[in-house]
């Protein structure tokens, strides 16, 4: 039942991004935008309150924290997403170049002092495992596309289709919407059938989603906008609690806790590498990037099911 439980946390998630669009419309109607930074203050306190009221108490392990690995860590991946903006922001090459070799130079140092750590900030060993390392490398990619979309589609919305916040706001959540419903149907499905096939299937519909996005007419229906955005969220729904599921029980049970870093690294990285190259799309083709960027996005989905697929061959 691994995969059903997948489902359901991914229900969680498409449910609460859902609703996310939808409340900051309503906001954004009646206030100023800073509200929408305010808001998340009483909901981030009764989350703690929960949190320490329910959930289980755990022995601690035998070695302590990493605070170097973790600034290593964190600087490493700071540098590399600094980058991406820079270059976005036309800043000198030098200053690129010297950021993407400090972040190299931050990760070879961080892989040669977490060699042989009983849990290590970046756990590289896992990634010996080929289902581990495929499965990572797809989940990237699948929400680079997300951040892509997430970033870019508000601007196009508006900019460019002269829409609304409140509509705005209504036009983004098909696709969690659709995902919440997709999340547990494919959750189940992953008992059963392989998850290479069930999240390559996902992305290509994903993809195929951007790219009907890409292509937009210029002056768009709300249905042609809302069946893209249901593709879209049928394909992402398809592909994260299986694509979950293959990163979890590919790593051996005792480095749960490594392998659920992983899942949050590859997601959070994914999202600010696509919000970072969205940005880049808008540099390069001013109100013609949010184009620019659905079409990167179809890109990276395409990538990120060809990598899934090459999960079946994985024993």
């Amino acid at each position: 039942m691994q995969g059903r439980g997948f489902g359901h946390n991914a229900l969680v998630v498409a449910t609460a991004f859902t609703f996310g669009p939808s409340i900051a419309s309503a906001i954004l109607a009646f206030g100023p935008w800073p509200w929408l930074f305010a808001v998340n203050i009483p909901f981030g306190l009764v989350a703690i309150g929960i949190g320490f009221a329910m959930l289980p108490k755990t022995p601690r392990a035998d070695h302590g924290f990493d605070v170097p690995g973790a600034i290593l860590a964190s600087a490493c991946l700071g540098l590399f997403i600094t980058a991406i903006g820079s270059a976005a922001h036309n800043l000198s090459p030098l200053v690129v170049g010297i950021e993407l070799i400090s972040a190299l130079a931050l990760g070879f140092i961080l892989m040669r002092r977490q060699a042989g750590h009983p849990a290590p900030m970046l756990p590289i060993d896992l990634f010996a495992r080929p289902m581990f390392a495929l499965s990572a490398a797809t989940a990237l990619c699948a929400f680079a596309v997300q951040g892509l979309a997430f970033v870019s589609l508000p601007f196009y919305f508006e900019g460019v289709l002269g829409r609304s916040q409140v509509e705005t706001g209504f036009f983004m959540t098909p696709w969690p919407l659709v995902v919440g419903i997709m999340a547990p149907i494919a959750g189940r499905l992953s008992d059963r059938h392989a998850v290479g096939l069930l999240g390559g299937i996902g992305l290509v519909l994903l993809g195929l989603g951007m790219a009907l996005l890409a292509t937009l007419p210029a002056n768009p229906a709300i249905p042609d906008i809302i069946w893209r955005m249901v593709i879209c969220g049928m394909g992402f729904g398809f592909f994260q609690a299986p694509n979950m599921k293959a990163v979890m029980s590919s790593a051996p049970a005792h480095r749960s806790g490594s392998a659920s870093g992983i899942v949050a690294t590859a997601r959070l990285t994914g999202q600010t590498t696509g919000a970072a190259l969205a940005a880049a799309c808008f540099a390069l083709a001013g109100h013609e990037g949010a184009t620019l960027a659905l079409a990167l996005g179809a890109g990276f989905a395409a990538l990120g099911s060809v990598m899934s697929f090459l999960r079946l061959a994985v024993k």
